[in-house]
């Protein structure tokens, strides 16, 4: 775990850290180096002649306020591909609040890199970022404290989801989610796991889970994990799609398209490290997150187009396409945790669903679908204070004839190949009954982070949700 601390001057820094500081950051030493850093209008940074510090990096006063493009955490990317430095010294004295949510997030999560799985032969040597200092005003102190505590233990879900997601498929099956989220969860008394297998997934009526499972030789789980912060009262839920791999079942996805299929079950791993951060935070409230774990594979029991699967609030579906299998597992377990909580202050699920919602709104924006206006109005909100956004797409009954079949409730997928991302929302409205407010997030695009052509578990929307938590159990 990456520690932190507050500083109100310069002096109080440990020798042979890494400054980095707004340009005009008033306590820098005047010195006719910085003078000259000072001038280059950009990013500047040295290495030379800036003792007591090992390394000085200045950037333009504009980035620190840049909460819109990411422009910060562009300009600190490079310095932490190859640290020369243990400990850094943050100069936050002048910082927009989300930028410092971002920034803070961003280091915190420099604790996982994908060396920590072991599966390649590393510099072990290398240098890794394990201290925080951060300048600040005296008078920020108090507020930065809370504010600090809450960002360590959002990355550390976030950095808890990104391991698993990072693990090659053959290893992270169903089962193994399972038994690494138990491992997680013993660590907080407050939090308990209850798994239903494969055959109680089919006495229980998960027949949309049990579909898209039955194919492949690692049977499918639903885990659910409880958290009571308090006594009594509503019951929040998260629900998360968790495809472990996805080769498309028989409506296969070509070579390329399959490539990245081990992280269609971070929705579910985003649940898992929600309910630790939240549990890490000790927050007064009572929460329960579902993982709704397959893979969606080929074999002689694979589910086939056309067939027709009853989910567990008696709604039948039929599969005119196989390769859309995560709103099946995601409709059964909202149905699931609607029946268990009947009276749920809330239901949001997560899924990286499709590739639709990517080419709408690409990379830095997760969808958000509901036809609950305080529950959009509050994620929007969450997402701009947190720097996690969302863009809401309409959800409405005139995407009805999207899921009409002839044989069946509902079809999965609509026939005309339009609405993608919103016919898949309205498939999913109809297992959380319209006394509960249910919100739909779509995070195809923002659930990996995309560099120099490769692709790592992001930890988004923990973020997102945690603030929202926040504000919500305030």
């Amino acid at each position: 775990m990456i520690t932190w601390q507050l500083i109100t001057t310069l002096s109080q820094a440990k020798p042979q850290s890494h400054l980095i500081a707004c340009s005009s950051c008033s306590q820098l030493p005047d010195t006719a180096l910085i003078d000259e850093m000072r001038e280059q209008q950009t990013v500047a940074d040295t290495r030379f002649g800036c003792a007591p510090f090992s390394r000085i990096t200045l950037l333009p006063e504009a980035l620190w306020h840049d909460a819109l493009t990411g422009g910060l955490l562009a300009a600190l990317r490079p310095l932490f591909a190859a640290p020369v430095s243990r400990e850094i010294v943050l100069d936050i004295t002048n910082i927009h609040d989300t930028v410092l949510a971002q920034v803070l997030l961003f280091l915190f999560n420099q604790a996982h890199s994908l060396s920590d799985l072991q599966l390649k032969k590393t510099d072990e040597t290398a240098v890794r970022l394990c201290h925080i200092t951060a300048l600040c005003r005296p008078e920020q102190q108090v507020s930065l404290e809370t504010f600090f505590r809450q960002q360590q233990a959002i990355a550390q879900g976030m950095v808890a989801a990104r391991r698993l997601a990072d693990l090659p498929s053959d290893r992270c099956t169903p089962q193994f989610m399972v038994e690494e989220a138990q491992k997680l969860c013993a660590a907080f008394p407050a939090l308990h796991c209850e798994v239903l297998d494969e055959r109680q997934i089919v006495a229980q009526g998960l027949g949309l889970l049990h579909a898209v499972g039955k194919g492949a030789t690692c049977p499918p789980r639903l885990l659910a994990i409880h958290y009571n912060g308090v006594p009594d009262g509503p019951v929040r839920c998260y629900v998360g799609k968790g495809i472990t791999f996805d080769t498309g079942g028989l409506w296969l996805k070509e070579g390329a398209g399959m490539y990245t299929m081990k992280y269609d079950m971070c929705g579910a791993a985003n649940v898992l490290g929600l309910m630790l951060s939240m549990a890490e935070l000790g927050l007064p409230v009572r929460i329960m997150g579902v993982l709704a774990l397959a893979e969606n594979a080929i074999g002689p029991d694979a589910m086939q187009p056309g067939s027709v699967a009853t989910a567990c609030n008696g709604t039948t579906v039929e599969i005119n396409n196989t390769d859309a299998e995560g709103r099946l597992v995601l409709a059964d377990a909202i149905a699931w945790a609607s029946k268990r909580h009947p009276q749920a202050r809330y239901i949001i699920d997560m899924a990286t669903l499709t590739g639709a919602v990517v080419k709408a709104l690409g990379y830095e924006l997760s969808g958000l679908m509901t036809q609950d206006e305080p529950l959009r109005h509050a994620l929007s909100r969450a997402g701009q204070k947190s720097g996690d956004e969302v863009w809401s797409l309409p959800l409405d009954a005139r995407l009805k004839k999207q899921t009409d079949s002839a044989i069946a409730d509902l079809c999965n997928t609509p026939t005309n190949n339009a609405a993608i991302s919103a016919s898949a929302a309205w498939l999913l409205h109809h297992f959380c009954p319209p006394t509960i407010p249910w919100a739909h997030l779509d995070i195809s695009g923002t659930a990996l982070w995309r560099e120099n052509g490769r692709s790592v578990a992001s930890g988004r929307p923990i973020p997102l949700l945690m603030e929202h938590l926040l504000g919500d159990s305030a």
